[in-house]
């Protein structure tokens, strides 16, 4: 089990991340998510050991985590952390890449390995092209194979999926997270991507200002999400009152019917494929709902929460 206990870190003097509390159980995925700047990278850094800690203490079972302080080479052996520099050594080949750290002893055994890595990656075509002649977002796919290699305990994710295609991507993160359960690998990814979250994650913490304001499984947080900010990380979001209360709204959540007391005007319509992202007024604020087709500006509509 990873164990974070009162986590504190600052960079200067201002405070990056404080009051860091939470566990994961072995073979278990959390997803950390928050605004640009929030401290979701660093977080990654000292949970691996590349960072001294200014508070508190990290544990996997019972080793605790330790940072340059106390190791010649930071990081800890039982993990992997794949950074966004994905630090490929450019002038060898993919499968060189992949299997940088696994015994020759066994080179039937070694490149095997690699090949199975490449597969899941959907790299395997590239066995013997140099890394410098790859897209970033073929490199992406090798960084992650590499990480793989040695089958880490905990394998620390940031941003893994952010420079990969959309029609390769969705693809790509079932084989991975299938991978990884079927391992027992501990995985935590830091991301801006909800669908990271919302299919694959079993946790997430999300993260704002540098603590922690909300953790919990992904179902859970969607459907009730406590603030305008925590909806929001998973795309559009109505702040609207309901009978006195403040509810937060997803597009999908409401629909058009043929008199209520929301009336709204139509200020533009957005194709999203399967729909339409309907952009309204109502009264001085901006409202987003979803419709299977277009409908013409000004159009005056009346809307329920489903």
């Amino acid at each position: 089990m990873l164990l974070v206990q009162n986590l504190a870190f600052s960079y200067l003097k201002e405070i990056t991340l404080s009051k860091i509390n939470f566990s994961l159980e072995k073979g278990r995925s959390l997803a950390i998510i928050g605004e640009s700047g929030c401290g979701k990278s660093t977080l990654l850094k000292l949970i691996y050991g590349l960072n001294d800690l200014n508070g508190g203490q990290i544990f996997w079972n019972d080793t605790e985590v330790l940072g340059p302080k106390y190791n010649l080479i930071p990081g800890m052996d039982f993990m992997k952390y794949l950074a966004q520099d994905f630090d490929l050594m450019p002038y060898i080949t993919v499968a060189e890449n992949v299997g940088k750290y696994l015994s020759n002893i066994d080179s039937e055994k070694k490149w095997n390995r690699v090949k199975e890595l490449l597969e899941i990656v959907e790299m395997e075509d590239f066995f013997d092209i140099k890394a410098k002649n790859l897209s970033g977002g073929q490199m992406q796919r090798v960084a992650i194979a590499r990480v793989l290699a040695l089958e880490p305990e905990v394998l620390l994710l940031d941003e893994p999926f952010s420079h990969i295609d959309n029609f390769r991507k969705n693809s790509l993160r079932r084989k991975l997270f299938a991978y990884l359960k079927e391992k027992q690998i501990t995985c935590i990814v830091a991301t801006h991507d909800s669908t990271d979250v919302l299919s694959f994650a079993d946790e997430v913490l999300i993260i704002k200002n540098g603590k922690i304001i909300e953790n919990g499984t992904p179902k859970a947080i969607y459907i009730n999400p406590k603030s305008k900010y925590i909806a929001s990380l998973f795309g559009d979001v109505n702040e609207m009152d309901i009978d006195g209360i403040t509810r937060f709204i997803y597009p999908h959540q409401i629909e058009i019917v043929e008199f209520s007391n929301i009336k709204v005007e139509v200020l533009n319509s957005y194709f999203r494929g399967s729909h339409f992202l309907i952009e309204a007024k109502l009264g001085n604020e901006i409202l987003f709902f979803e419709h299977d087709s277009e409908i013409p500006k000004t159009t005056l509509i009346y809307l329920k929460i489903k």
